[in-house]
């Protein structure tokens, strides 16, 4: 470790690094273009032409997504909407993998600015919070270019937001909807159920004498028992899940712009606000270990095979952008921007343990809430500048400030044991879940958790490019720095309800508020020196982080003999990073009082490298071109994959811990590509891509002996991935006229990626980074997390009149590696999810707009699958929604 970068690490564990982050790149004013679709006949194909003249142009390989496609296939938000793009697959309703590479292979970028994320597990952005209505396109770059950042494997995703508008724009639209599974009752719990503004109103918060406790860091285990008490009765316990009808879902958007000419400037305004409220019913099956049987077949040991789940989400973001221009050549542009979303997730779980046994006539009942709120706010500031006096000199400059928070206050899980019969004996095998239920009695019979994350990044750069001609060459200097400051603060603590303190109590029942009322957790008499309430908090809950990048590139593009396009440049990034755990006991670092080199080098991360990339593009005409690149870029580990320890993984609920050795990933990107624009607007390119890395970052599984495997983050040896895709645009003109419709009015569009990838693990390697043993299955295998195939395809239809439109819209993902095998068990895959979606358009008149969607036609349901042995399921049904849209 150099003596600048100890320095650097040093500072970092002393303070609390509270950085903030952004990046802007200007964009430049595309209102022709606009205007020039506005004409076409076909909605679709008029936006999609406008969208396939920008990848023409672009010098690397990028797929992109305008905002009237995304209307067009009905999504709700920029996640839902990606998996229409080639290649990509969305994993848990939030995070893109591209070209079959986890989440982590990719970044995001808003406008071109870093983003925090207010994920606790990940440092990339859940895509869910940017909802449809103030996107303006989704540009995913998937051949790397030295002006974008080193983090790059699967490809960049670049949210481009709404901007001024051409003319005035008023309009609101409100939508209704809901979902066959919500037919039937869900459940809700008190406090729960009407929090339609998305904000939690102290219920679920820690007491105030609790959060003092924690501020002075004094344990509550350290209290005596009245005091401990008097603290255990403030804890909110009415949490009881209770069966009601499900209201429908709601929501409203409203948008409000305008520009301005004044002489040689022009001055515009666009607001937006939207507004979602949905409610989802599920059932489910979450296996958690199994035996296999002399015959060979799997059951289950542990975990729930019922399970009945309600999930409320409250939606609302709000954007302003203002913009200046003078005489086309300069514009400066601001926009700031609120994302708040909230998820309150209530639970009734049914099942078994190694020790609570069905054949004893036993069952555990788990009731679960999960709440929590997402919000991420972010501030940009851009400007872009040609002088056109010297020699056309350009000049982008851009700042951003964002902030992301995750609020989880009072998340609860409580256990029941249920008794279908009298001494061990079962009577009819029939389980009443009400009268025959009692609280486990134990040292953590329930389990709360309060979390809390801050997220803040700060980016900033500029960019210049100058152009130069010459006798039949064309030339564009480019130069550009780029600087980010990210900070991360996180804060959890576990508080556990200690049943066995109360000695000889009756625990029958089957709501936790109605057995533990104020008066049992305040006079009843305790057993020996046991408290009721215990903090099980670890050091690791709390950490603090710090990442700084300092980046410059040169770029230069070459264009010669009217057929030839070569661009190729240099990236220079300098990399630190800290991640340093804190003890919640005391709230220092968790390190030895004389922390060494070693210990710090175990916390922080330092790398500064070159990355090269080159592209040639061969323009056989005005139609049909050829692509090739190559480019040198790293994966780096997230900050939670190196802190020491223990998270749990929203989409699997296996705990995953961190490993402090995780080294990046080099990897060497290869693309080539064919593509052909028609002049009717039809398309079609196919494309060959290889990645291959060295040292990739992938998840292990390690033995458990209770409750879920440990998943652990390590380097595997080698690996790649290869693949092909293809994607088209096709109109039915020649087929003349079917009858009910014309062939011109009728189109298919989609993609088509076949893939395949290999990892190879070295056991030894793995125990050694870890620390902890494993005997891995699979040593070689595919990447987790990547698909085969993937197939989108949406058949179109436009009326001629202009009144009506229809889209059918079809996608699949092939099952992927979700959980890694160990012991023999063959790893857990995703399956196939056939996703068939069905959106219709009215437009009664030229103000206003009804929109007709149904989604998940088939009434699909999610699984993940060992061995053709079911381990997760959960029933996902058929959403509908009805919208009317008026422009004022």
């Amino acid at each position: 470790m150099n003596n600048k970068f100890k320095s650097f690490a040093l500072s970092s564990l002393t303070i609390a690094l509270m950085a903030t982050t952004g990046q802007v790149i200007a964009e430049e004013d595309d209102s022709e273009a606009i205007e020039e679709v506005v004409v076409k006949a076909s909605r679709l194909k008029g936006t999609a032409s406008a969208v396939m003249q920008e990848r023409k142009n672009q010098a690397f390989v990028a797929d992109i997504l305008g905002a009237e496609q995304i209307s067009r296939t009905g999504d709700s938000d920029a996640a839902a909407a990606l998996r229409r793009v080639t290649g990509i697959t969305l994993v848990d309703g939030k995070f893109i993998y591209v070209r079959g590479l986890g989440e982590r292979f990719s970044s995001t970028q808003l406008n071109g600015a870093a983003v925090p994320s207010p994920d606790p597990t990940r440092t990339v952005i859940p895509l869910d919070l940017f909802p449809s209505s103030i996107i303006e396109s989704l540009s995913v770059q998937k051949s790397y270019s030295a002006s974008m950042p080193a983090h790059f494997a699967g490809g960049n995703v670049d949210v481009r937001l709404k901007t001024i508008p051409t003319d005035f724009v008023f309009n609101m639209k409100a939508k209704l909807g809901g979902n066959t599974n919500n037919f039937d009752d869900g459940l809700t719990y008190n406090g729960g159920g009407n929090d339609w503004y998305g904000v939690d109103d102290g219920t679920r918060a820690a007491p105030d004498d609790l959060t003092q406790l924690w501020n002075s860091y004094t344990s509550i285990n350290s209290l005596d028992q009245d005091e401990n008490r008097l603290v255990a009765a403030q804890l909110n316990r009415d949490y009881d899940p209770k069966s009601e009808s499900i209201n429908p879902n709601t929501g409203l958007d409203i948008t409000l712009g305008n520009k301005f000419d004044f002489d040689d400037f022009r001055l515009g305004f666009l607001s937006s606000i939207s507004y979602d409220n949905k409610w989802e019913v599920s059932e489910g099956y979450e296996g958690q270990d199994f035996t296999k049987g002399s015959d060979g077949a799997w059951s289950l040991v542990r975990g729930f095979d019922e399970v009945d789940t309600t999930e409320h989400s409250v939606r609302f973001s709000g954007m302003m952008s203002l913009g200046l221009e003078y005489m086309r050549n300069h514009r400066i542009d601001f926009t700031s921007l609120i994302l708040h979303d909230t998820r309150d997730q209530v639970s009734d779980k049914r099942g078994n343990t190694n020790n609570v046994l069905l054949s004893d006539g036993l069952r555990i009942r788990d009731s679960e809430v999960i709440y929590e709120e997402r919000e991420m706010i972010s501030n940009q500031l851009r400007g872009t500048h040609n002088f056109n006096d010297w020699w056309g000199l350009g000049v982008d400059w851009f700042y951003s400030d964002a902030r992301s928070n995750r609020y989880a206050p009072g998340n609860i899980e409580t256990r029941y044991i249920i008794s279908d019969g009298y001494n061990g004996q079962p009577e009819d095998g029939i389980f009443d879940y009400v009268n025959e239920s009692s609280l486990r009695k134990a040292s953590t019979s329930t389990r709360y958790t309060f979390q809390d994350l801050d997220d803040e990044v700060e980016n900033y750069g500029y960019n210049l490019s100058l152009p130069l001609a010459f006798s039949g060459i064309e030339v564009e200097l480019k130069f550009g720095g780029d600087f980010v400051k990210k900070s991360r603060e996180a804060f959890a603590r576990r508080v556990d309800i200690n049943t066995l303190a109360l000695g000889d109590l009756d625990l029958t029942g089957s709501q936790l508020n109605t057995i533990l009322t104020d008066d049992v957790i305040l006079n009843y008499p305790l057993s020996g020196n046991d408290n009721i309430m215990r903090d099980t908090s670890i050091a690791g809950d709390d950490y603090y982080s710090g990442q700084m990048i300092d980046a410059y590139y040169v770029e230069a593009d070459f264009f010669f003999n009217e057929k030839w396009r070569v661009v190729g440049g240099v990236r220079y990034e300098d990399f630190r990073q800290v991640v340093a755990p804190l003890d919640p006991a005391t709230g220092k670092f968790d390190l030895p009082s004389q922390p060494t080199e070693a210990d710090l080098a175990d916390l922080a991360f330092q790398e500064d490298e070159f990355f090269g990339a080159l592209a040639l593009t061969y323009i056989l005409d005005d139609q049909m071109q050829f692509r090739a690149s190559v480019g040198q870029t790293t994966i780096r580990p997230d900050l939670r994959e190196v802190a020491p320890a223990t998270y749990i993984d929203p989409l699997t609920g296996f705990p995953i811990g961190g490993t402090p050795g995780v080294e990046s990933t080099d990897i060497i990107n290869y693309d080539v590509r064919w593509e052909w624009y028609m002049e009717t607007g039809e398309n079609l390119s196919v494309g060959l891509f290889y990645k291959d890395m060295d040292m990739p970052i992938e998840s292990v599984q390690s033995p458990s002996q209770d409750g879920p495997s440990l998943i652990r983050i390590a380097n595997a040896e080698d690996g790649y991935v290869y693949g092909i895709e293809m994607e088209f645009l096709k109109d039915f003109t020649f087929l003349g006229d079917l009858g009910p419709v014309n062939g011109a009015d009728l189109f298919l569009s989609g993609n088509v990626t076949l893939s395949d990838s290999e990892i190879n693990i070295n056991t030894q390697s793995v125990v050694e980074q870890t620390g902890v043993s494993t005997s891995i299955s699979n040593p070689t295998r595919r990447m987790t997390g990547h698909s085969e195939y993937v197939l989108n395809f949406n058949l179109g239809w436009d009326a001629p009149n202009g009144y009506h439109s229809a889209t059918l819209v079809y996608n699949v993902f092939g099952e992927r590696i979700i959980i890694p095998g160990i012991e023999g068990k063959d790893d857990a895959y995703e399956q196939p999810f056939h996703s068939l979606d069905m959106v219709y358009t009215y437009y009664p008149t030229f103000s206003s707009t009804v929109t007709f969607k149904v989604q998940n036609i088939l009434g699909k349901d999610k699984a993940i699958e060992f061995e053709d042995t079911l381990i997760q399921s959960e029933t996902k049904g058929t959403q509908f929604e009805v919208a009317l849209k008026w422009d004022f």
